[in-house]
């Protein structure tokens, strides 16, 4: 509640200066609502700056069509939040509470004087952030889910949600509160995804509630952009912010959702900067923002699924539904991503017990049951400290006889000294017991195997990287990740055998397995894309 508030205190900022309005009013135009009249609705793009002259616009209940706030918009403020800087859409309707007049300027032509005038840009997004978290936080949002705790789909959307920081409501079936009761007889007590009060997602997927609230890029083959980036990880999403600053026009594409595995760790305490630590999501969260301001636009839940170099030097990444997205350079920040378990039945329960992050939400399906963490890294030790505050106890699972050489030594000593978590050395996980959900496992140990009942086991072990969609294009190491720097072809320290392909953090091969070598890097390597994207010949050179 004290970051809701000191959010509100932000949103309650001196008025945005006469002369910035006046900049505003010279490419923006004036237009009138009447009483009742509805500004915005649920799914419109976001595409006009709109700037309150007279009148109030207040935020509407798409479920009552009632006021939902107490609070509105009223001469000298302005509607929106951070969905503006990447042309997304209205997650809640608007309209006039009384006769209004505004000033409404087109998106682009207000990015570019936000871009102009920094006092503006920072007093805007300042405001636009601090809307975001407080609908987040107070799950004010048309988007209401059902049955998270049962269905496997309906969780993999609020996964989805939850990281990228999308405002929804989850209720679970079992609630019995009358809000819970009167939305699921909607469906009849059955998962959903529910969008306003009529709209019933069929199959509901990520990529179906991105595409319905603009945060799917619709329009990617009609552009090329300077820099691609591969991966929205904390390296991807550096070189994202670097890029936008020094001018290049960039797109950052990822498959599941921004932070990567960083994104899932519950509390970073090495990360210079913040001595009480800071989750990977909201770290990465503000590096979104920043490369938003710049310019730098995002596709999620997106997938590059191959990449073609051209004869005219561009390089042509097909995305998983056949869209070709093309760019003068290539960053490859794909990242790793967690090994499964070779287990009878582990695909059939992942998302019913069988999971490979440690966030809110997970941590909420081990209440009153005992969890299991596999993994020996800082993320299986971070999700485990995360997850003892919910789950009656915590099992961590070591194939090796010492955590020492994996994770970092400050948690390793709160590990070992904490009476919620036990480790398990010399042990794995040898078989999965549950029908539908997971019951739970069988340990085998030096000295036999070992029962063990629990709802949740968190796999977090090996790391793969992401680089099949590079075939032919990069050399690769023999566990696949990307060989870069001059010993290999590279001109500079990130670039790859092909002139224009750069790679940095985790699946770069030799790089150091931590979030600040990762932003370093794609701090760093932008330069280098920048000279080749600038070089008279195409060269780089």
């Amino acid at each position: 509640m004290e970051a809701i508030a000191a959010d509100l205190e932000t949103m309650r900022r001196v008025p945005l200066a006469d002369n910035h309005v006046a900049m505003i009013r010279e490419i923006g135009k004036e237009r009138s609502y009447a009483a009742g009249e509805v500004v915005a609705e649920v799914g419109e793009p976001m595409d006009e700056f709109v700037y309150v002259l007279e009148g109030e616009i207040e935020i509407v209940d798409p479920w009552s069509d009632e006021r939902l706030l107490e609070a509105s918009l009223g001469p000298t403020q302005f509607m929106g939040e951070i969905a503006f800087l990447n042309a997304g859409s209205w997650f809640l309707p608007l309209r006039a509470a009384k006769d209004t007049k505004v000033i409404a300027a087109p998106r682009e032509a207000m990015l570019e004087l936000m871009g102009r005038v920094p006092e503006l840009s920072d007093h805007i997004i300042s405001v636009f952030a601090a809307r975001r978290r407080r609908q987040f936080e107070l799950q004010n949002s048309s988007v209401k889910l059902i049955g998270a705790d049962q269905d496997p789909a309906v969780q993999k959307v609020e996964s989805f949600l939850r990281r990228n920081r999308i405002p929804y409501e989850s209720l679970d079936l079992d609630g019995r509160d009358d809000e819970t009761l009167e939305v699921c007889n909607l469906t009849d007590h059955k998962p959903a995804v529910i969008v306003g009060k009529g709209e019933i997602m069929q199959d509901p997927t990520p990529r179906k509630v991105a595409q319905r609230f603009g945060l799917d890029l619709e329009m990617c083959s009609q552009t090329v952009y300077d820099v691609l980036i591969v991966g929205g990880g904390p390296g991807g999403v550096a070189a994202a912010v670097y890029a936008g600053a020094e001018g290049l026009c960039a797109l950052l594409i990822e498959d599941t959702a921004i932070g990567g595995q960083a994104g899932t760790s519950s509390r970073i305490e090495n990360y210079m900067g913040f001595p009480t630590g800071i989750s990977g999501a909201d770290l990465v969260y503000r590096g979104e923002i920043q490369a938003m301001k710049f310019g730098t636009r995002f596709a999620m839940p997106r997938r590059v699924a191959g990449l073609e170099k051209r004869e005219d030097g561009l390089f042509c990444a097909t995305l998983d539904d056949g869209t070709e997205v093309c760019a003068r350079s290539v960053v490859v920040a794909t990242g790793v991503q967690y090994r499964r378990l070779p287990l009878d039945g582990l695909r059939e329960l992942e998302g019913t017990g069988i999971y490979y992050a440690a966030t809110d939400m997970e941590a909420r399906f081990c209440r009153n049951s005992d969890a299991v963490v596999v993994g020996g890294g800082n993320s299986a030790g971070q999700a485990a400290m995360y997850l003892s505050r919910t789950a009656n106890h915590v099992h961590v699972i070591v194939r090796g006889d010492s955590l020492a050489s994996s994770m970092s030594d400050y948690l390793t000593s709160r590990l070992e000294h904490d009476p919620a978590i036990t480790i398990h050395y010399n042990t794995t996980v040898s078989e999965l017991k549950g029908d539908g959900r997971l019951k739970g496992i069988t340990l085998s140990k030096p000295d036999g195997d070992e029962e063990l009942a629990c709802a949740a086991l968190f796999i977090m072990i090996g790391a793969a990287p992401n680089t099949d969609w590079l075939a032919g294009h990069v050399q690769l190491d023999e566990r696949g990740f990307v060989l870069t720097g001059e010993d290999y072809g590279g001109r500079s320290l990130f670039e790859t055998s092909t002139p224009g392909i750069f790679a940095v953090g985790d699946v770069r091969s030799g790089s150091v397995k931590r979030v600040a070598s990762a932003v370093g890097e794609g701090s760093v390597v932008i330069s280098a894309a920048w000279q080749h994207v600038n070089a008279p010949d195409g060269s780089g050179s």
